[in-house]
């Protein structure tokens, strides 16, 4: 039985690395997003209506109520949360001792408390996958540290605590809910661009912040962009049940097709730290076999395999072969997939109807939830079969114990993710036990379990709508006013920002996708230009020098919207070309009847004005230094600087820390020549082969961590 030990240490510290991301790119945003002088200040969101202290903290569960109590406002205790967050995701990252399970309930109730206050620049489906991924980190992480893995007397037990895989089983169940449910939206969406598998011809050059490589891939042939879509089709809604397939190798092709996935995403788009979680989540597919650095040698030295083995082997490759051969034929089949040998082209089309599509998720999407309850019942099963080899009173007291409080917990959470899973077919959420619908009302708020599904509809078919801000001092010569990260200059490269989010840029993408009414917060973005905020400012250029208006604020602000499409190839000095449409927001000056209206319509008047007295506590002081020298940094600049300072650590410790001692090549080969007089028989009944300390798997990839 292979062990998950090692996915689980790297799944902990792929968690903290996402949440160091998360908390440090939000870090650099606060002030021009949620501070006095921001566009939407965070203090608005919490005002004490009269209710005891732990109602009020269990209808908006956040830190940030304490916030006073240290002498701080609401935005610098939002501050104040994220430098926490930050240094103890590193801390998680370098110290194995910090992937503890109260270290990573800080992390997620930190998160969490920001998202309480973050308005619609927090409303993202990564935001609440990472919060529903950090509170499952807590359930995995360990209460306590061992400083060695120590081989169990049973040996396939590998010292595990019997509990110890239920938790990390959600892990995978929430990557399937995740995968499957972006692949079928895609389809329940009716979309046209997706039915027609001509998607990816315009999701180039009209997602939020493409790259570089979005303008290569762009203008690549249209047949290999309907081909890749029916690529994506199958990655998404045909590979997800294989996550709990029975056979590991079908499994790892899981692992992999995913990795593949979320790393052309990666280079073709700048979505934060999104594809990072997912990629952190996909651990939950992989083994300590496969990941141990074992010798192939040691492998080869393995006893022949009984014929019961030999006959299971041979099954597993009949059913992972059967499995392929139906993933051909149904992707061939349902896409219509030829090659023309002539044209050297691939042709495909969609063979199937909605009607047929909905008819057939109606069919497997309560089976997929049966198939979550067998896996689960598996784990449950393997783990009180664990807890029946535990040896003495006291250790099997204590362990059953833990296996209850983490099994009733790994079936609570499951049973809340039913919920918003079962969105994906209306007829299977309206048959759900009332019972789950009841406990998932009442942890909701938490965001516990959430329903997902990316790229629902495609965008920009005709052209990417762009909205561009212009600034004038006389109302007749106007200023493009241009953000250091979405297109505007149509002679500026696309950036590579990943990990960084800037969420003004994208909620800007957004807005262009409607009328300005759709997107009240832009009125508070105008209005912070024509005052001149320059926290505002530093959100479109963190160089404020840049900005066309530093030395005065503009007496007038517009928004025109363009429409963008991507140069095409010989266009030299050009990666965009643009066609004027409309007026997105009129002209208006501080003081304008229709600045005033709409502020007023929005709420978006400052009625209390911020409180200055804890701008005099030591606490701000030292917040107000930090932000002082972090400043001058561009936002991935400090990411990737945190990023750099990790690695040097990682190499100084892997430089400066303790070896193992190597065995002599004498003691090594008098060992060879041990083993392999064992091999007949007595080897068999051995729990592990004496270790080499130069190689040993257990041992080597802990070093690495």
């Amino acid at each position: 039985m292979a062990g998950s030990r090692l996915p689980r240490q790297l799944f902990l510290q792929g968690v903290a690395a996402v949440f160091m991301f998360a908390f440090a790119s939000l870090y650099t945003q606060i002030p021009g997003l949620y501070g006095a002088e921001g566009i939407l200040p965070a203090r608005r969101m919490l005002r004490p209506q009269g209710k005891g202290r732990w109602q009020q903290l269990w209808e908006t569960p956040t830190l940030l109520w304490e916030a006073p109590t240290l002498g701080l406002d609401t935005a610098q205790g939002l501050e104040l949360l994220s430098l926490l967050g930050t240094l103890l995701a590193l801390g998680a990252l370098l110290l194995r001792r910090l992937r503890h399970l109260l270290i990573y309930l800080v992390l997620w109730a930190a998160y969490l408390s920001a998202c309480q206050v973050g308005q619609v620049f927090l409303y993202f489906q990564w935001d609440s996958l990472l919060l529903e991924t950090g509170f499952l980190a807590m359930l995995v992480a360990p209460l306590r540290q061992h400083p060695h893995y120590k081989q169990a007397p049973q040996g396939a037990l590998a010292g595990a605590l019997p509990h110890e895989g239920l938790p990390f089983w959600l892990v995978r169940w929430l990557l399937f809910r995740l995968m499957f449910a972006s692949g079928v939206v895609k389809l329940t969406s009716r979309c046209p661009a997706w039915w027609g598998l001509t998607a990816l011809t315009y999701h180039y050059e009209t997602q939020c912040l493409p790259t570089p490589a979005s303008w290569f891939a762009h203008h690549l042939p249209v047949w290999l962009h309907k081909l890749s879509v029916v690529a994506t089709f199958l990655i998404e809604i045909a590979v997800p049940p294989l996550f709990f397939a029975p056979v590991r190798r079908l499994r790892l092709a899981a692992f992999y097709s995913q990795v593949l996935l979320q790393v052309l995403i990666i280079i073709t788009g700048n979505y934060n730290f999104f594809n990072l979680l997912t990629l952190v989540l996909t651990t939950a597919l992989l083994d300590d076999e496969h990941l141990a650095a074992k010798s192939r040698n040691s492998q080869r030295r393995k006893t022949p395999a009984s014929w019961p083995k030999a006959l299971l082997a041979m099954l597993s490759w009949l059913l992972e072969l059967t499995t392929y051969a139906l993933l051909a034929y149904g992707t061939v089949h349902y896409f219509g997939l030829e090659i023309d040998w002539e044209k050297h082209t691939v042709r495909s089309r969609t063979t199937f109807t909605f009607h047929q599509f909905s008819q057939w998720l109606k069919m497997v999407t309560l089976p997929t939830m049966w198939l979550g309850v067998a896996s689960l019942t598996w784990e449950l099963l393997t783990a009180l079969w664990r807890w029946t080899q535990v040896r003495g009173w006291l250790q099997k007291l204590c362990a059953a114990v833990q296996l209850s409080i983490f099994g009733t917990a790994t079936v609570a959470l499951f049973t809340i993710s039913l919920v918003p899973y079962s969105y994906v077919e209306p007829s299977t959420h309206g048959r759900l036990w009332t019972g789950a619908h009841r406990l998932f009302g009442a942890v909701e708020h938490l965001q516990l379990a959430n329903s997902y599904g990316l790229f629902r509809r495609m965008t920009g078919l005709g052209g990417r709508p762009e909205v561009v801000l212009e600034g004038s001092y006389d109302g007749h010569h106007w200023t493009e006013i241009e953000f250091m990260y979405k297109p505007g200059n149509v002679s500026r490269p696309p950036p590579l920002i990943v990990p960084h989010q800037p969420r003004l840029d994208w909620q800007m993408w957004f807005a262009a996708l409607g009328p300005h009414t759709h997107s009240p917060w832009f009125t508070s973005l105008v209005l912070r230009l024509l005052q001149g905020k320059e926290p505002v400012i530093r959100l479109l250029q963190n160089d404020v020098a840049q900005y066309p208006f530093h030395k005065q604020p503009p007496t007038y602000v517009r928004a025109q919207r363009y429409k963008y499409w991507f140069s095409q190839p010989g266009e030299q000095g050009r990666w965009w070309r643009r066609q004027w449409v409309e007026e997105f927001f009129p002209p208006v000056s501080l003081g304008d009847p229709l600045l005033d209206a709409l502020l007023r319509q929005f709420g978006l008047q400052d009625k209390s004005p911020a409180r200055t007295r804890s701008s005099s506590s030591t606490l701000a002081q030292v917040l107000h230094w930090v932000r002082k020298q972090l400043s001058p940094l561009e936002a991935p600049s400090l990411l990737w600087g945190l990023l750099v300072t990790l690695g040097a650590i990682r190499f100084m410790q892997a430089l400066l820390g303790p070896r193992p001692p190597r065995s002599s090549p004498l003691a090594r080969e008098e060992k060879y020549r041990s083993a392999s007089k064992k091999d007949s028989g007595a080897a068999s009944t051995q729990a592990t082969p004496a270790p080499d300390n130069g190689s040993s798997g257990s041992q080597t990839p802990r070093r690495k961590k």
